[in-house]
């Protein structure tokens, strides 16, 4: 059987971070899902919904890819030693081809790798929604608000006509 192909919205899965801004600052040229190693109280703590990757940022080092900048609060009900360091770098886990797709995109002039969402799978498993970006000038970012601003006021004549 061939596989189904994935929705935008997947009912069973639960966004917990996603960075909006990303979307207004860039161009998403690509995207792509990727694993993250957490810690028990990193995981505690996501299912509470207080994460925030407005600022991250994924790179490479030492031939891994690691989400860097990332805000994943303490779990407060966890013993303080059990507790995970705030903003630690945390590794994402990628296919070989996949690294190594991203690895050449990046090296292109003025395209980085932005995480725009995390969130969990049906299975429960923490997954991280990888975009490579290139940034958009100041016009691009007035050209984008102006779309946006026309299709609000073209869905309430719409509404009010109908």
């Amino acid at each position: 059987m061939a596989k189904k192909k994935k929705d935008k919205e997947d009912p069973n899965s639960k966004t917990v971070a996603q960075n909006r801004k990303a979307r207004f600052d860039y161009f998403i040229e690509d995207t792509m899902e990727a694993g993250i190693v957490l810690t028990g109280t990193e995981v505690k703590s996501l299912r509470g919904g207080q994460a925030s990757i407005n600022e991250s940022y994924a790179g490479v080092h030492e031939g891994a890819l690691y989400l860097l900048n990332a805000y994943i609060p303490e779990y407060t009900k966890a013993h303080i030693r059990l507790q995970h360091e705030v903003r630690r770098p945390r590794k994402l886990l990628l296919h070989k081809n996949q690294l190594d797709k991203l690895m050449s995109a990046v090296q292109r002039k003025g395209t980085t790798i932005v995480p725009l969402s995390i969130y969990f799978n049906k299975r429960g498993i923490a997954k991280v929604n990888l975009g490579v970006a290139s940034g958009k000038k100041q016009h691009d970012k007035r050209q984008t608000e102006k779309k946006r601003e026309w299709e609000r006021e073209k869905s309430r004549i719409m509404r009010e006509k109908g």
